[in-house]
């Protein structure tokens, strides 16, 4: 039997491998299909019991992907892009989830993934040259290369409500949701967070629970997905000329095909920006924001759009105590702007009530509910919508030490610091995919994650061909970067309110705007001009 079939051991090690991978999401599993067509020997290690990372985990009532299901797909293999047939706008969590399935079965990736394993640490052995991981199982497993395939939202975040562990009833979080399924129906339910996972399950909850009250402390921009069936003819068009479609949308800050337009909110009459929004509106989804292209560098520009949407709430809610709590004050597009199905009118049900703890937050979680605003909530069931350590969050997770036993906790402290967003100086031959200082979740995710895998695994022929055995960032270069980051965000209206991009979220966390805003097309040039020069800013040994 060989090493890759046992996962057992080569050159006198457990599990010796040329590259180790950290997650089976679509990052890891497009990792290990490049690294396999590389001739290199590879192993993916993989906390759940089957692939497909987000689409794994979040499997709350609602799920569903906010970028439009034909464009949120991998392009690399173009007989998949033709033979997989979406049935949805915007595909749900079981239909993306399929999907993943259905790669994973097509190229044969499960053969050199290990489930039910957790990485615990990973160590860089500066005289072997190599990473050595730690696993749940007591296993441990070495590889020259290490790729952190982690996820950007894949560290669900629990707040330490005062007693916490004193609730008798049911309680779930969105981020790491049974595989069964959950009937609330009869029950009465609290939902605290209302940001996109609770925009996306509220609506359901609402459907089948006794009484639904929603716990809100800020209020989100949502905007109308209008989702619907596929049509047969759309989906005909797309795929007779799919390369057309994602060459387009290389060309687009977001990486996403839409039609971003040019003029500016405050050059254009009122009537014709109304008229604007609301063709935007009626369409649906995150082009809204592209509407305009000062939206998130002008403040008084961003208020024009703020204010259509906040009008469209009031129109949607019949109590207007409600609607205005319901309406948030801030920056539209300061946070993640979310996309719902019918939202706001579930607050118009008899069921359903909400609760501000913007200036009162919770007190406490009872042994039958919730306290807030001095008063007891009882309920059945508890469901914390309340996101993820986002960015750092998984990666943090793990003990990963470089050179000089250097910590990854200790680098970051102050704020994650990459060159790219790719690598990190003190950590030779160690990559992460969509990681801080990329554009990742400011983007469709597929695109940016295949662009991140191809160009590591370009680093890696590289490497090859030469005969050489680390490289890492210089750290004047990734400085440089770090602070390239900060200044592009530092032009927008992304800091003006508490967002996760910020790690506002998180008790303790530095406050470091953490994806690349300069957009999709403009890092994509970045990364092909450093590679051009010879991979400028590594220390290639």
């Amino acid at each position: 039997m060989n090493a890759q079939a046992n996962g057992g051991r080569r050159n006198g090690h457990e599990g010796a491998w040329d590259v180790a991978v950290v997650g089976a999401g679509f990052a890891g599993m497009y990792m290990l299909h490049r690294l396999r067509g590389l001739g290199f020997k590879a192993r993916v290690f993989e906390a759940g019991s089957g692939v497909g990372g987000t689409w794994y985990w979040n499997r709350y009532p609602g799920a569903r992907c906010d970028v439009e299901s034909v464009q949120y797909s991998y392009q690399f293999d173009a007989a998949l892009q033709q033979e997989w047939e979406w049935s949805e706008r915007y595909a749900a969590q079981p239909e993306l989830l399929r999907y993943a399935n259905h790669v994973a079965d097509r190229f044969d990736l499960r053969c050199d993934i290990q489930f039910n394993t957790r990485v615990t640490s990973a160590v860089f052995d500066e005289a072997d040259r190599c990473w050595t991981l730690e696993l749940s199982d007591g296993g441990r497993a070495s590889a020259r290369f290490c790729v952190m395939a982690t996820g950007c939202l894949s560290s669900p975040n629990l707040p330490q409500f005062a007693g916490m562990d004193r609730f008798k009833g049911e309680r779930y979080h969105t981020g790491c949701w049974p595989h069964e399924e959950v009937d609330f129906t009869g029950k009465r339910v609290a939902v605290i967070g209302t940001g996109s996972s609770a925009v996306q399950s509220i609506p359901i909850i609402a459907g089948q629970a006794r009484r639904l009250t929603v716990f809100q402390r800020t209020p989100n921009y949502a905007v109308p997905a209008h989702n619907g069936p596929l049509d047969p003819g759309y989906v005909q068009a797309i795929k007779a000329d799919y390369p057309a479609l994602r060459a387009r949308a290389r060309q687009t800050m977001t990486g996403i095909d839409f039609d971003y337009s040019d003029a500016k909110a405050l050059e254009t009459p009122p009537a014709a920006r109304a008229a604007e929004y609301e063709r935007r509106w009626q369409r649906g989804g995150l082009s809204f924001l592209g509407a305009f292209q000062d939206l998130m560098v002008n403040q008084e520009a961003n208020d024009t759009a703020a204010e259509f949407v906040r009008a469209k709430i009031r129109e949607k809610v019949a109590d207007p105590g409600v609607a205005e709590l319901l309406a948030p004050k801030n920056t539209i597009g300061c946070k993640r702007l979310c996309i719902d199905i019918d939202y706001y009118e579930t607050f118009n049900r008899p069921n359903v009530e909400l609760i501000d703890v913007s200036e009162e937050p919770i007190e406490a979680i009872t042994a039958k509910g919730v306290r807030a605003r001095g008063k007891d909530y009882e309920v059945d069931a508890i469901v914390f919508a309340t996101g993820f350590d986002a960015m750092t969050g998984a990666l943090l997770k793990i003990d990963i030490r470089g050179r000089d036993g250097l910590r990854l906790q200790q680098k970051w402290s102050e704020g994650p610091r990459t060159y790219l967003g790719v690598a990190m100086a003190g950590f030779p031959n160690l990559f992460t995919v969509t990681g801080p200082g990329s554009p990742s979740v400011l983007t469709n995710m597929l695109p940016t994650i295949e662009q991140h895998v191809d160009w590591i695994a370009g680093i890696l022929e590289h490497m090859r061909e030469r005969g050489l055995g680390a490289i890492e960032p210089d750290a004047g270069a990734e400085d440089a970067w770090v602070g390239h980051v900060s200044e592009a965000a530092g032009r927008t209206l992304r800091y003006t309110c508490g967002s996760w991009y910020l790690g506002v979220n998180i008790p303790g966390k530095p406050r470091v705007f953490m994806p690349y805003i300069g957009g999709f097309p403009k890092y994509v040039d970045r990364c092909n001009e450093i590679a051009a020069n010879g991979y400028e800013g590594f220390v290639l040994t």
